[in-house]
């Protein structure tokens, strides 16, 4: 490989421009409710028809990593979160913001979605032959196993009850089970309408379940001059910089623990950042010294939810370029633009075109150092529009969310989804049933479905196969682990109901 070249094509204007641009344009169209990281990138492959295989590559590279971050700032300012990773952790950051800090929280989701990407690239860039050799090993015994992680992970970091937790993701997982059946082909709870043959999409749910839901609520809320002054609160910006880069810094070691889980989950295909965030959020709960605050507006979750969920915008990466595997839907757009560009993904990638690819590492880079001053862009521009009077908000959000749900599946039909979901997720939250683990349920049904399904197929009907491989065993083992805790915690509130009613503690 040609440092020298790699050095001058990273050094080139137009690059670096395109760059600039794409990370902008990735933060503001991420930002918006309704519309995710994959969508901007989407509408942003007709452009690269006209560009040069570098700079193609480098603005998907741009626009994802900050099309990630940017799902924060919705789901902070508005309870609304723009991805499913960003669902993890937007109990905490909705806590801090609407108790005044909701400039600190938003640049603390972007200082630690920067240091984990940087990590990303990093890891990428030393290991990614082994890494994608290691993704290679995983069977659709360890996906199962993954997957049924990720959902064991939803219920043990809630703090709703045991019961109400479980029901949550039951409805996700229902609503998972809607469209064509993967082991036999017949449609199933589709009531005839030929829309629900491919199933209810997760940006449609996600849209329907958070933000009709908080349109509802804000709906039915009082408006009095207090409250609206109250949700118009923002701290200085000089201030709100200093803070959460002081909160970023004392939680160092969680950035270092989550970024390189965040990339080691991401390698694996079909997992991506919605899974490395949540299983990034649980794992930080369960060595933290204060498990207690997590939900309740706490930073230390949100430092390992983003640095996770960058870092494996990376590691997504590597079976995309290794093997021609997308790690999520943003690399299986790449790979579609990769092979229009005369570059076909394959184990000798590095041999054929390692100038490129190594080029390719260098934007994830010089994007991820951008985003840290377009995020700051994103995050002063919505800022503002948070100082809007609500009557005028409110129905901005919703022209938005329509609009979002409708470019998803290009169908009036997901606009009625949208609905329907909307006032489910109204009645969960006036039953006390939190939202997250039902959204959670929508992105790994499919998978844990079509993965035990395949299992199943391929053992014949036994159990026995889903242990019987170094991996899964642990997988499975630490997946049965934590269902006998979460069982044994239903059990024991049951028995032992706590008496005194928590507290909303805040560390903001």
């Amino acid at each position: 490989m040609d440092f020298t070249a790699v050095l001058s094509q990273l050094a080139d204007p137009a690059l670096l421009l395109t760059i600039v641009l794409c990370t902008l344009y990735g933060a503001l169209v991420g930002a918006l409710p309704g519309l995710s990281a994959t969508m901007a990138v989407a509408l942003l492959v007709p452009f690269t028809f006209f560009m040069d295989p570098v700079p193609a590559i480098a603005a998907i590279v741009a626009t994802t990593s900050t099309g990630i971050f940017a799902g924060d700032i919705s789901g902070a300012l508005l309870r609304i979160p723009g991805t499913p990773a960003s669902a993890a952790y937007v109990a905490d950051s909705s806590t801090i913001a609407h108790a005044g800090k909701p400039r600190t929280v938003l640049f603390v989701s972007l200082f630690s979605g920067a240091a984990g990407g940087v990590i990303g690239v990093i890891a990428l860039s030393l290991a990614a032959p082994m890494l994608a050799g290691f993704a290679t090993s995983f069977s659709s015994y360890e996906m199962f196993w993954l997957a049924a992680l990720g959902l064991s992970c939803a219920v043990f970091v809630s703090d709703a009850p045991p019961a109400k937790t479980f029901a949550s993701l039951f409805i996700g997982l229902a609503i998972a089970c809607v469209g064509i059946d993967v082991a036999v082909g017949m449609p199933r709870y589709t009531f005839g309408l030929y829309d629900l043959y491919d199933g209810v999409n997760f940006i449609s749910a996600m849209i329907g379940f958070f933000a009709l839901t908080e349109l509802f609520r804000a709906a039915l809320e009082p408006r009095t001059p207090r409250s609206e002054a109250k949700s118009l609160k923002m701290e200085p910006l000089r201030q709100a910089i200093g803070d959460a880069f002081k909160v970023v810094c004392q939680r160092w070691v969680s950035v270092i623990r989550s970024g390189p889980l965040g990339v080691f989950i991401g390698v694996l295909p079909g997992a991506g950042s919605d899974v490395a965030a949540w299983i990034a959020y649980a794992v930080s709960r369960r060595f933290s010294k204060t498990p207690e605050k997590y939900g309740k507006g706490h930073y230390e979750g949100i430092v390992d939810g983003g640095a996770s969920n960058n870092a494996a915008v990376s590691g997504a990466w590597t079976p995309a370029l290794i093997f021609g595997i997308p790690g999520d839907s943003v690399t299986a757009i790449a790979i579609g633009v990769l092979m229009m560009k005369g570059l076909n993904p394959g184990p000798d990638i590095f041999e054929r075109s390692g100038d490129l690819v190594y080029t390719l590492f260098g934007a994830f880079l010089l994007a991820n150092v951008a985003m840290v001053f377009t995020g700051a862009v994103a995050i002063l521009l919505a800022s503002q529009l948070m100082r809007m009077s609500k009557s005028l908000l409110m129905p901005l959000i919703l022209g938005l969310s329509l609009i979002g749900g409708f470019a998803v599946m290009n169908s009036a039909f997901s606009i009625w989804i949208i609905i329907t979901l909307g006032i489910v997720g109204f009645a969960m939250t006036l039953g006390g049933i939190p939202l997250a683990p039902a959204i959670l349920g929508v992105v790994l049904g499919k998978v844990l479905e079509r993965n035990f399904m395949t299992s199943m197929i391929k053992s014949q009907g036994e159990f026995l196969p889903f242990f019987s491989r170094d991996i899964s065993l642990v997988l499975g083992v630490a997946a049965i682990l934590i269902w006998g805790l979460c069982l044994y915690r239903a059990i024991r509130a049951i028995i032992r109901p706590d008496k005194t009613p928590r507290t909303m503690e805040n560390d903001a």
